[in-house]
């Protein structure tokens, strides 16, 4: 793993279980996003993927095209490009820490970036692998590293955060199982005490519960439905677990218990503007989706958005 370029950056971070509590911080009342806009466009030809909201009403999403970071206003709905990207990058999965600094997962390039969410500077690039066939798409933020998933491979990877360092590299061992030639680890969130990494695996539509000290993957048993099949973003708060599962335009919203051994499914969100969802972010009361539209052409002429339903919303 080599890093090619850093800045050294000055910074607080979240460790265990109150990197878990912090994703329940700044819950308000239904009427704080009332008069919102519930729909937003991103540019033509983006091919969004991932998206992050953090503490302000700001979403950022990703472009599998070239890149790209757009940023977008929850309030207006309007929007721009922050981070120009570059032709042959990919940005996938990304989260925004309390810092502003973007983690951006690099899809079939192999890498991540760091980059900073107010100028759009580039900060930083890690070459998580240099072989082909892999795909870096998704990133959780706990402790001191942030965690990225491969889909094209049995590991894991922890980038340092604001120090130096080099990546860890956790080969998932244990009941996972990885399958050939299909996407398997995507969407990725720690557990409620903070101590491990919950992973969808999308083609086998399975949760697993990963220990991060040896890489075993407990598989989690689904009470109340059989599968998560194209299980794609995940999202946690606390013990309910949002589960995006792109193609079939669904939301499945689980309870985990206490040890993140079993999910059992309590509902799912369906929305007539989902086509294909890939990840989900929440502000405030509600849930903001981007719509990759795998199942329509991808040109530089296909127009993409962003959509919000509300958290207790009953498909």
């Amino acid at each position: 793993m080599t890093l090619f370029s850093a800045r050294p950056t000055r910074r607080t971070v979240l460790t265990g279980v109150a990197a878990g509590a912090a994703t329940l911080a700044g819950v308000v009342p239904a009427a704080a996003t009332h008069g919102w806009p519930t729909e937003f466009p991103l540019p033509d030809g983006f091919l969004p993927e991932g998206i992050t909201i953090g503490e302000k009403p700001y979403a950022y999403m990703g472009s599998r095209a070239y890149g790209a970071v757009f940023r977008t206003d929850l309030r207006t709905g309007k929007g721009r490009v922050i981070h120009e990207g570059a032709t042959g990058t990919a940005t996938v999965g990304l989260k925004l820490d309390r810092d502003g600094l973007l983690y951006l997962a690099g899809g079939g390039g192999g890498s991540a970036r760091i980059v900073d969410s107010r100028s759009g500077e580039l900060l930083a690039t890690y070459q998580l692998t240099a072989d082909t066939g892999h795909f870096i798409n998704d990133v959780v933020l706990l402790g001191d590293r942030a965690w990225f998933t491969d889909s094209r491979d049995n590991v894991v990877y922890g980038v340092p955060r604001g120090r130096s360092g080099g990546v860890r590299t956790l080969a998932l061992r244990g009941e996972w199982v990885q399958t050939p030639d299909v996407n398997n680890a995507n969407g990725v969130v720690s557990t409620p005490d903070g101590r491990g990494l919950i992973v969808v695996s999308s083609a086998a539509g399975t949760l697993y519960n990963v220990n991060l000290k040896t890489g075993h993957a407990a598989r989690v048993f689904l009470d109340g439905t059989t599968s998560l099949t194209n299980g794609d973003g995940l999202l946690r708060i606390g013990h309910t677990l949002y589960v995006v599962q792109n193609r079939l335009n669904l939301i499945g919203v689980l309870t985990l218990d206490s040890g993140s051994r079993t999910a059992t499914l309590r509902r799912t969100i369906a929305d007539p503007r989902f086509d294909v969802p890939t990840t989900v972010a929440r502000f405030r009361d509600r849930l903001y989706l981007v719509n990759a539209r795998f199942t329509s052409p991808q040109l530089p002429t296909t127009t993409f958005n962003a959509v919000a339903v509300p958290t207790g919303h009953a498909g």
